[in-house]
């Protein structure tokens, strides 16, 4: 366990109810993405947090509300990223460019990689965890991305006719070939110039067919 995680569970005894709820889901994210979900526990979160089952189940009812908590708080921190990526001076295309590079960059990353395997693995025993993970993130982030595109739209840099599937058709340019080969461990984390080439490509097909036209 890290030091930063270690010192926030020493502390716990001096945290407010949702500091101690946070230093859980802490724990938790760290064992649902070391052991995956089944093999996880409440007696093993338990006792990685110090304290006894009883507290934890204060918290959460069961092993499977508080991974509905974990996949929650994931998709809410994704959800932020994105807002970040996408305030930005600058035309549709530069705005653009630099989300993909930093959505391509952040869904790359291992550890938002494993999110996803252990996440995807629950879904297909549990379906409401899948929807619940579809809809508050990747479809939350869609939505935020046509909102964008919507508004580039609007000044008459864009012309799609529908701005949610461009937002879905320029995520899937961005990240189709890389994050699918992350996922199965076919190439290394990659570098900043293979990212930047990757959405380059990304970016002159989509405003080869959304680009206003001069």
């Amino acid at each position: 366990m890290d030091t930063k995680l270690t010192k926030t569970i020493e502390g716990k005894g001096r945290m407010s109810g949702e500091g101690r709820r946070e230093a859980i889901l802490d724990v938790a994210s760290e064992i649902f993405l070391t052991e995956g979900y089944a093999s996880a526990s409440m007696s093993s979160i338990a006792a990685r947090l110090g304290g006894s089952k009883g507290t934890l189940y204060n918290y959460f009812k069961s092993k499977e509300e508080l991974f509905l908590a974990y996949v929650q708080r994931t998709c809410a921190q994704h959800r932020g990223n994105i807002a970040a990526l996408l305030i930005g001076d600058g035309d549709a295309r530069t705005v653009l460019t630099a989300f993909g590079k930093g959505y391509l960059r952040a869904f790359t990353a291992e550890q938002i990689l494993q999110n996803w395997r252990v996440i995807s693995a629950e879904s297909s025993k549990s379906p409401a965890i899948g929807r619940e993970f579809y809809e508050s993130g990747p479809m939350q982030g869609a939505r935020m991305l046509a909102d964008y595109m919507q508004k580039a739209k609007d000044r008459g840099e864009l012309t799609m006719p529908d701005v949610m599937v461009a937002a879905h058709q320029f995520t899937s340019l961005i990240h189709g070939r890389m994050i699918k080969a992350r996922l199965l461990n076919f190439i290394p984390v990659p570098t900043d110039a293979e990212i930047a080439a990757e959405v380059e490509a990304a970016i002159f097909v989509f405003f080869a067919a959304y680009g206003a036209k001069a």
